[in-house]
Order: structure tokens, then C-alpha cells, then sequence
């Protein structure tokens, strides 16, 4: 595949990084020439300088033969009109913008991006996506992170396994006869800096983290035998009141009863602008980093501190602070991964990374195959994945016993008719099955095969 990325910041990189890394062919465009010559020196990319909406930048990088551009410059404008560019110039088939004002992204604009218009075939939100990102960790405070599949009818959770988790060494084909009744199956593990897909004969050990497939109404059961269950958060203080905080406030109001929430925004105008956003959420105006600011929000009776300032250090820090108040909980928005590894010394129990929350969203788009949703975990080093299998996979018609493709990948459920179905080797895929799965990242790109159509590839 070729692929033209306009932008060489923190996204831009992650999906070179990321593309070049599975062999394909990726050209990028920025302004600077350090960000240029950073990626072109780090990674096997063809870099150019210049303008990333400008024709004649895109057709030196090669867009008239490429098969995707995707526009990810700090500039919505710039994003917008590079996609209406790729399209009307160079017939571009897929087109993929980071748009970030949320005025451009209200129900009423939504003709902007049609085919007569912008002709954007993708359009991302980092603030919305990492905004849900950060509701789905209040909402099950026990997982590090829930993803949704199959209609949402099943849940991928990531649990951590403490020393008392109750279902530590013991392997996994004893789990399914210890809880026969139990829609869950255990898909991924990271041990250390090991990533696996696990098989039946292997066991949890304590400081695993694990990627569970369940059911939607068996994740509560599945938290309960790791140990993990905790009740959703309700009472939560945000720091940061830029568009990642307002969101997660002003959802928490609209999604969780009685939710109690509150704000606190250093800058002062920014906090008379956005008090009268919420129904009963409180404005505070002050830093995170105070303790008198921390007190007053009354954080030590709070059930979660989520910081999400535009400073990766005031998050880190003022999670910490919280949790030493005695916030239960404290979430930080980390953007560099070095630092991301001083949370757990400061007693912040999770982290998001929002280039890592774009990037995964972004491949979504780019994967071949009948892709109908994926996920990049573990700092792209796993996908979870979800796809259709066709009549001419050669998944299909043969006992999963029976087939050695699955080195490095797991498979979680079959989506059927409407129906979870947790798989055995006997079980036999059909045609138009969904199959959600663990992948080792060395193994993106066999998965991406299984489930094209076979004669391209064998």
C-alpha cells in the first residue's frame, strides 16, 4: 500500500512508525524541516518538505499513486483542504483528516465532508476519541481499559492481575471448567515486556496484564473472579478545562446518575466561559497543582481525579498529588512514554496516551481485509481486531482444529447471526462470521490475509 501522510508531529510519526514497520510504502509531508529530517533519519519513510495542502508538495510526495492520504498537520483548515486536493486532483480513494474544532463537527455541518464537498472519507476527533477513552475507564474503574465488538454485544477488557487474583496460575483450559457457565475467554497477555497470544496450557502470574473477551453482561462476573470488580465512578473531578475536559464532564452528567463533577481551569476567563456548561457541575479556578484547589474541589472524597491539562507534567503530578490527598482513583493524560513510565511511582494508577487513542483509530482505515473494527494496544505492540470472514477465506468450512494459521493470534469470539459464540476446535466458521481475535503485532499483516479474498494471496 502506498500512503502519503501530511503531518510529521506525534501522530503523523506513530503512523509512519507503524506502516513502514509491515513494508509498506509511506511518504511525508511538514513544514519543518527537523520533523522531516527526525522521521526520514528514524524510520524507512521518503520525507518532503513543504506545504501538506499545496499540489505540487503532494504530487513530488507521490499522491497520484498512492492509495491513501491521510492529513494529520496541526491545522484543521490545512487537513481539510489537502483531502479536497488528494480528491479533485489525484482521485485519491480513501481520505483521512484529524479535524479538532468541534464546530466543524456539529450535526448540522455534517454535508461539509460529503463526496460534492470536502470529500473526507474519514474524519478524526482526538478530543472526542480520547474523551470516550476516558469514560470507559470511569465507567469500569477495575479494567485498565474496555473496548466494545460485535454491536457492542462484547467486551474486550484489560485487567491487571494483582497477587490476590483469585484465577493466577491456573491454566487457562482449567478457567472454562472452573466457571463452565462463563462467556469470557482470555485472548492476550503481557508479561513484563512480553507480549503473547496465549494457549489453553498457559497460566496467569501475578503482574500480568490480560485482554479478556466477555460478553457485555458477563464483564461484571468476569471483574468479580479476577478480583477486579469496583462500581463505576460518580463522583470525579477533572482537571483540565479545554475540550477533552469539558467532554468528559459534561458526559458524565448526561450518562451516570446523581454524577457529581467538578472542574478546575487555571485560566480564568476559560472558567467563567465554560461554567455554565453543566446542569450541576462545579468551575473551580486555580491549578491542579495547588493542594488548597485540590481540597476545595473536596478531591479526597472523590472517586476518580482525571487530568487532562495541556500539560503532559501538571497531569502526571497533579494525579499523584490527588491520590496522596486520597482520591480512590487518579487518571493522567500522558502524551510522551518516557514519562508515562513515572506513573506508577507517583501512585497513578492509569494513563492514557492520546497519540496511541488516534493512531489505533486511524488504522481502522488503513487495514485491508474485511476489517469491521480494531483496536492497537499495547503501545502497537498487539491489535485487537474484528473481521469478516468470506466464502473464500480459507478460514472457512474447516474445524479450527484443523487449521495452523493461528501462531501469535488468539481468537476471542464468533459473531453469528446476532450471537456470541466462544469457540472450540471443533467449531466451524461460515461465511459472514465475525471473528474477533487478539494479534501479536508481527502478525497484523497474516490476519489481514485470512481475511481478503484468497485468491490474492494463495
Amino acid at each position: 500500500m502506498k500512503v502519503v501522510i501530511c503531518g510529521a508531529g506525534q501522530v503523523g510519526f506513530g503512523i509512519a512508525e507503524r506502516l513502514a514497520a509491515e513494508g509498506n510504502d509511506v511518504s511525508v509531508i511538514d513544514l519543518q524541516p527537523r520533523l522531516i529530517q527526525t522521521i526520514s533519519d528514524s524510520l524507512e519513510v521518503r520525507g518532503f518538505v513543504g506545504h501538506g495542502s499545496h499540489p505540487d508538495v503532494l504530487a513530488q510526495a507521490g499522491l497520484e499513486q498512492a492509495d491513501m492520504l491521510i492529513a494529520v498537520t496541526q491545522s484543521d483548515e490545512v487537513n481539510m483542504v489537502a483531502c479536497h486536493v488528494a480528491h479533485n486532483l489525484f482521485n485519491v480513494p480513501t481520505k483521512v483528516a484529524r479535524i479538532r474544532a468541534q464546530n466543524y463537527l456539529s450535526p448540522e455541518w455534517s454535508e461539509l465532508f460529503a463526496r460534492d464537498n470536502l470529500a473526507i472519507d474519514v474524519v478524526i476527533s482526538p478530543e472526542l476519541e480520547v474523551g470516550e477513552a476516558v469514560l470507559r475507564r470511569l465507567a469500569v474503574p477495575g479494567a485498565a481499559d474496555t473496548l466494545g465488538f460485535a454491536d457492542d454485544k462484547l467486551v474486550v477488557a484489560a485487567i491487571e492481575c494483582a497477587e490476590d487474583c483469585p484465577v493466577i496460575d491456573t491454566p487457562l483450559s482449567q478457567l472454562t471448567e472452573l466457571f463452565p457457565d462463563l462467556k469470557a475467554r482470555v485472548i492476550g497477555v503481557k508479561r513484563g515486556e512480553r507480549v503473547f497470544a496465549p494457549r489453553s496450557f498457559d497460566s496467569l502470574i501475578a503482574g500480568d496484564l490480560v485482554y479478556v473477551a466477555a460478553e457485555k453482561e458477563q464483564l461484571q462476573r468476569t471483574l468479580v473472579i479476577f478480583g477486579r470488580d469496583q462500581p463505576p465512578a460518580s463522583r470525579v473531578v477533572v482537571a483540565g478545562g479545554g475540550n477533552i475536559g469539558v467532554y468528559v464532564a459534561r458526559q458524565l452528567e448526561e450518562r451516570v446518575k446523581g454524577a457529581s463533577v467538578k472542574v478546575v481551569e487555571p485560566n480564568a476567563a476559560r472558567a467563567l466561559e465554560i461554567a455554565d456548561d453543566f446542569k450541576r457541575g462545579v468551575v473551580l479556578n486555580g491549578s491542579a497543582l495547588d493542594d488548597a484547589v485540590l481540597r476545595e474541589a473536596d478531591v479526597e472524597h472523590a472517586d476518580t481525579f482525571v487530568a487532562v491539562t495541556n500539560d503532559e507534567r501538571v497531569n502526571v503530578l497533579s494525579a499523584g498529588l490527588a491520590k496522596k490527598i486520597g482520591c480512590r482513583r487518579s487518571l493522567a493524560l500522558v502524551n510522551t512514554v518516557a514519562l508515562g513510565g513515572l506513573i506508577a511511582d507517583l501512585g497513578v494508577d492509569m494513563q492514557i496516551n492520546p497519540r496511541g487513542v488516534t493512531v489505533s483509530r486511524i488504522l481502522r482505515h488503513v487495514r485491508r481485509g474485511r476489517i469491521r473494527g480494531l483496536y492497537s494496544v499495547l503501545e502497537g505492540r498487539a491489535e485487537l481486531i474484528e473481521a469478516e470472514a468470506l466464502q473464500t477465506s480459507p478460514l472457512v468450512g474447516v474445524p479450527l482444529r484443523e487449521l495452523d494459521v493461528f501462531e501469535g493470534m488468539r481468537i476471542g469470539a464468533v459473531y453469528r447471526n446476532g450471537k456470541i459464540i466462544f469457540p472450540g476446535g471443533d467449531t466451524v466458521l461460515q461465511a459472514q462470521d465475525r471473528v474477533v481475535l487478539f494479534a501479536e503485532a508481527a502478525r497484523v499483516k497474516r490476519v489481514e490475509q485470512l481475511f481478503r479474498v484468497s485468491l490474492e494471496f494463495f
